[in-house]
């Protein structure tokens, strides 16, 4: 598809360290260009595999105008196809999990087994092709447990680095033996970018967050030693000791820790471990585990809180007991899905090993206080005087490391779509 020159002035012209200009945010036609170059051409995080523990076990997800479905093979494997029958293009599954067999098309009977094969089509004749007519695979990978999907027709390689570096810092987690306790919805009223910034950075989380930063400390993702008083300046100490100590002791225990940063990656993700406040047992309110049960192998429960952050569209947190899981989705130029998942031990039993309203608040309370802010953003991005305002280098870096990435991945679409067309 061609996109205006207008749109490719607004890429080349972005200034570094501040944010973009309001077409990126309200824009219908950048919206449109979003999903072209960056959620159909690289890959997005998706779903967990517990989401499928059984065989049969199938889910849909919707990337831009495309559903995909995903099913739990006989043999445990998940694959990924077009959600779309190919005799005359009828959505297959239609809700959002189910349970099948063969992947049937309600409409005309057209039947798929689980790699995709056409295996029954009848009334169209002895010389018909059933070979010719299987369903449209899409790439897949699952890390450690986390699944992420490609639509492209050539899937970024450097995926292969990202598992190579994530899965020892994952795989203590165990999320074979987790289960999904709870799964939420949430439309934000901004832009799916918005939604990203927002998440890359806690200048916010102090003022705005009152629950989360019960467990997580603001200085885990950046500060300005130049203004902090006494006190805050003491807090700083205590914190980056922590880091230091705890880095120490996870480390001897065989759990991976320290910082990798490779946001410039096509494949962009950045992971750390960090301390959490108080009891320091998990993201909850009074800091302690929400499941008695914890994952893997794990017997102290004082393991902090893995972050793991993944261009274009996730950001997840692993603890001793529970993880969540965040995956952001563009339904509109302003408007966003983010849908989280709490995982628990599978064994662990609700009412009994854990309290859901225990397990969730934190988080569902964070995320409607984000959902707020990213709607005040959105409706300032439309206002006439709106102008790029300044990234702070000391709370924001990593803003402008998703900004800087975006931009970069527009560029490197525009380019092939122009000399596409030019060699027509």
């Amino acid at each position: 598809m061609r996109f205006s020159s207008d749109i490719q002035d607004l890429v080349s012209r972005r200034e570094k360290g501040k944010s973009l200009e309001a077409p990126f945010y309200n824009a219908p036609e950048i919206l449109k260009l979003d999903v072209e170059a960056i959620f159909n051409q690289h890959w997005i995080f998706v779903a967990v595999e517990p989401e499928l523990p059984e065989p049969g076990d199938c889910i849909t997800v919707e990337v831009g105008r495309a559903s995909i479905l995903l099913l739990r093979g006989d043999d445990m494997e998940i694959r990924a196809f077009h959600n779309v029958c190919r005799h005359r293009g009828a959505k297959l599954i239609d809700e959002r999990a189910t349970t099948i067999g063969n992947i049937v098309c309600r409409y005309h009977g057209w039947t798929y087994n689980e790699d995709g094969d056409l295996i029954l089509a009848e009334h169209m004749g002895a010389g018909f092709d059933k070979s010719c007519h299987g369903l449209k695979a899409v790439h897949i990978r699952s890390i450690a447990g986390l699944i992420f999907i490609c639509l492209a027709d050539e899937a970024p390689k450097d995926i292969d680095e990202m598992a190579r570096v994530m899965t020892p810092y994952i795989a203590p987690h165990d999320i074979a033996n987790c289960k999904v306790a709870f799964t939420s919805d949430l439309i934000e009223e901004g832009n799916w970018k918005l939604t990203m910034e927002n998440n890359r950075e806690c200048y916010h989380c102090e003022a705005n967050h009152p629950q989360l930063t019960v467990p997580l400390s603001e200085f885990g993702f950046g500060f300005s030693p130049d203004e902090m008083d006494e006190r805050r300046s003491e807090d700083v100490k205590k914190y980056t000791n922590a880091v230091e100590n705890d880095h120490k002791r996870w480390e001897s225990c065989g759990l991976p820790s320290a910082e990798e940063d490779h946001l410039s990656d096509i494949t962009g993700f950045r992971t750390m471990r960090l301390p959490l406040m108080w009891e320091g047992e998990s993201q909850t309110l009074d800091t302690k585990v929400a499941s008695k049960k914890l994952l893997g192998k794990f017997t102290d429960p004082k393991l902090g809180g893995l972050s793991f952050w993944t261009h274009p569209n996730s950001w997840h947190h692993f603890m001793s007991d529970h993880i969540v899981t965040f995956s952001v989705l563009p339904l509109s130029a302003d408007r966003t899905l983010v849908r989280t998942t709490w995982l628990v031990h599978k064994d662990a039993i609700e009412g009994e090993d854990y309290n859901l309203d225990n397990l969730t608040q934190v988080w569902k309370m964070t995320n409607q206080q984000d959902a707020d802010l990213v709607r005040l953003a959105q409706l300032g991005s439309e206002q006439p005087s709106y102008e790029p305002g300044p990234y702070s280098s000391f709370t924001e870096p990593h803003v402008e490391a998703f900004c800087d990435w975006y931009i970069a991945r527009m560029k490197q679409h525009l380019a092939k779509d122009k000399s596409g067309a030019a060699t027509k």
